[in-house]
C-alpha cells in the first residue's frame, strides 16, 4: 500500500518540490515520511546529526574488481533505490557516485533492533552500510551488510520513472532527481569534465598557458552579441557581462604572451532554442607568429586528440551519422559554398544591385543596410550549413560581418577566417587576428553606424583595446569554440540544455509567459 503510495507521490513531489509544501499541502505519502523523521529525533536518532561516514569502497570498483574484494569487509554509503522485503531478511540496491550494489540486510546479523529500524527507512534515503562482499546464489554481486546507518532522511519520495514525467522540462529544472533517477545523465556530465580536461591537456602539452580575464566589461566586444547589462553600485556605472573572451587575451599577446587561452562563462542576451543558452562556456586561444591556417592545423590535431582520449576512437556516431575527426578536414571558401549548394556565383556579381536582384530570385531576406558581403553570408546560412556534415572548414568569410580579422592580400574584400561546421552546426570561429590599428579603429566606427541604424548586435568602440593594439600586436592567430555545442556531438545529446547542469529556465509559474 505505501509503496504504491510512494509511486503516485513521486511525480507529485517534484513538481512540488520548488516550494515547501504546509502540512495542508502534503500528500499522505509526505506526511509520513514526516512523521518518520519526528519519531526518529524524538528517539535521539537524527539522521541530519550525522557528520561523515568513512567508506573505503565504491559500487563500480567492487562490480568491476569482484575477484578482489570477495570476501572481503567493506564499508559503502550512497543512496537506497529500491527495497524487497522478505520478512527476517531484505534486499536494497545502493546507488553512489559510480554506480549500484545490491546489500543483503538478515535480522540475525545485524540484530534485532537495527532490523527493525531499517525496515521503516525509505526509497531515497542515504545510508552507510558495513559488511562483506559475496555472491549471491543468482550470481548477483552483494554486501552481506553486518552494520547500517541512516546518514540522511529523503523527506520527498523519488518518481518511479523519472522519463515519464509529462513536464520533460522538470528534468532541468530540478537536476538533481535527474541525476538520482538517470546514471546515463550522470555519465553525460562526467564526459564533459573528460572533455574539458583533454582541451586542457593538448593545450598546456602545447606550450599554451591558462589565465582568467574579467567577466565585468566596461564595453561588450569580441563577438556581435547583444549583452546583459549590470550596475555597478560603488562606481555608479553600468557594466556589460562579458560576451566573449577575446579582447582582454589579445591584450596579453600585445603584453609579451605567445600562447594563451582560457575556459570560461560567457553572456549573450539572446533567444533560446535547442543551440542556445544565454550563459555558455567559450574556449579561446591565441598563438603569436601564426595564422588562421596554423590554427586550421592546430584545430584538427586538438579535436582528434579529444575524441580519441574521451571516446577512444575519432569517430562518432550523431543522429545514425558516423562523423570521423580522424580525416582530414575539407576546406571550403563561402563563395564556393554558395555557388555549390545556391547556384549562385558571388564572384560574378560585380555591383550591390545585381546581390540584391539575387537575393530576390532566391527569395534571401535582406536589410537595407546590408552590403554584398552581408547578403553572402544570408546566403550560405539559407543554403549551405546544412549541408556540411562531416568537420569542414568554411573559409573566406567577407570583411562586413568580420570585424576583427585580417584582410586576404589577393581578395581585400574577404579576410583570413574560418569558421568550422560538424553536423551542419558552426563548432568554432577562428582568424588571423586584425592587428593593423587604423584598420580596426575603421570597423568599429563602421559597428557603430550599424548600431545607429537599429543592429543590436554590432560591438562597440572599444578605445584601450585599439591603445593596446597601437603598441604593436604581433601577427596572431585566434580560435574560439563553444565548449557546450562540442559535448553535444561527441555525447549524442539533442539539446544544449542536455549538457548544461542548470540550464536557463523560466521561474515556475511563468513559462508560458
Amino acid at each position: 500500500m505505501q509503496e504504491n503510495l510512494e509511486n503516485k507521490a513521486g511525480e507529485q513531489a517534484v513538481q512540488a518540490a520548488a516550494v515547501e509544501p504546509t502540512a495542508e499541502e502534503l500528500s499522505e505519502i509526505l506526511q509520513i515520511r514526516r512523521d518518520k523523521l519526528a519519531a526518529l529525533q524524538k528517539a535521539g536518532q537524527d539522521p541530519f546529526e550525522q557528520t561523515k561516514y568513512d567508506r573505503t569502497a565504491y559500487a563500480a570498483d567492487i562490480n568491476n574488481k569482484f575477484e578482489e574484494y570477495e570476501g572481503q569487509a567493506v564499508s559503502v554509503a550512497g543512496r537506497v533505490m529500491s527495497k524487497r522485503d522478505m520478512g527476517k531478511a531484505s534486499f536494497f540496491d545502493l546507488s553512489d557516485a559510480t554506480g549500484k550494489i545490491q546489500v543483503y540486510m538478515k535480522m540475525n546479523l545485524v540484530g534485532e533492533e537495527v532490523y527493525a529500524q531499517f525496515k521503516k527507512w525509505d526509497i531515497g534515503d542515504i545510508v552507510g552500510v558495513k559488511g562483506e562482499v559475496f555472491r549471491t546464489r543468482h550470481g548477483e554481486i552483494s554486501i552481506r551488510g553486518l552494520e547500517v546507518v541512516l546518514l540522511s532522511k529523503s523527506l520527498l519520495p523519488l518518481p518511479e520513472k523519472f522519463h515519464g514525467l509529462k513536464d520533460t522540462d522538470l528534468r532541468y529544472r530540478q537536476r538533481y532527481v535527474d541525476l538520482i533517477m538517470n546514471p546515463e545523465v550522470r555519465d553525460t556530465f562526467i564526459k564533459r569534465s573528460q572533455i574539458i580536461k583533454e582541451l586542457r591537456s593538448f593545450l598546456d602539452n602545447h606550450g599554451f598557458l591558462e589565465v582568467e580575464t574579467p567577466v565585468l566589461h566596461n564595453v561588450a566586444g569580441g563577438a556581435a552579441a547583444r549583452p546583459f547589462i549590470t550596475h555597478h553600485n560603488t562606481l555608479d556605472l553600468d557594466m556589460n557581462l562579458r560576451i566573449a573572451l577575446e579582447l582582454h587575451l589579445k591584450r596579453l599577446i600585445v603584453g609579451g604572451f605567445d600562447k594563451v587561452y582560457e575556459i570560461g562563462r560567457v553572456f549573450r542576451n539572446e533567444g533560446m532554442d535547442t543551440k542556445h543558452n544565454p550563459e555558455f562556456t567559450m574556449l579561446e586561444f591565441y598563438q603569436a607568429y601564426t595564422d588562421y591556417e596554423g590554427v586550421m592545423n592546430l584545430t584538427e590535431e586538438l579535436l582528434r586528440h579529444v575524441t580519441q582520449a574521451v571516446l577512444g576512437t575519432t569517430k562518432v556516431v550523431c543522429n545514425g551519422v558516423e562523423i570521423d575527426f580522424g580525416k582530414p578536414f575539407e576546406r571550403i571558401t563561402m563563395v564556393e559554398a554558395v555557388k555549390k549548394y545556391a547556384g549562385v556565383d558571388f564572384d560574378q556579381l560585380n555591383t550591390l544591385e545585381e546581390v540584391r536582384a539575387a537575393a530576390k530570385e532566391h527569395h534571401v531576406e535582406y536589410e537595407e543596410r546590408h552590403q554584398k558581403g552581408d547578403i553572402l553570408n544570408l546566403f550560405f546560412d539559407e543554403f549551405c550549413e546544412e549541408h556540411l556534415v562531416q568537420p569542414t572548414f568554411m573559409i573566406g568569410h567577407p570583411v562586413e560581418i568580420s570585424p576583427l580579422s585580417k584582410r586576404m592580400k589577393d581578395k581585400p574584400g574577404y579576410t583570413e577566417r574560418f569558421e568550422l561546421f560538424v553536423m551542419g552546426r558552426e563548432l568554432a570561429n577562428a582568424f588571423s587576428e586584425l592587428n593593423d590599428p587604423i584598420d580596426q579603429k575603421q570597423r568599429f566606427e563602421h559597428q557603430l553606424e550599424l548600431k545607429a541604424a537599429g543592429d543590436e548586435e554590432a560591438t562597440d568602440m572599444d578605445t584601450d583595446f585599439i591603445n593596446a593594439l597601437e603598441y604593436g600586436l604581433p601577427p596572431t592567430g585566434g580560435f574560439g569554440m563553444g565548449i557546450d555545442r562540442l559535448v553535444m556531438l561527441l555525447t549524442g545529446a539533442p539539446s544544449i540544455r542536455d549538457v548544461l547542469l542548470f540550464p536557463t529556465m523560466k521561474p515556475i509559474g511563468k513559462e508560458n509567459q
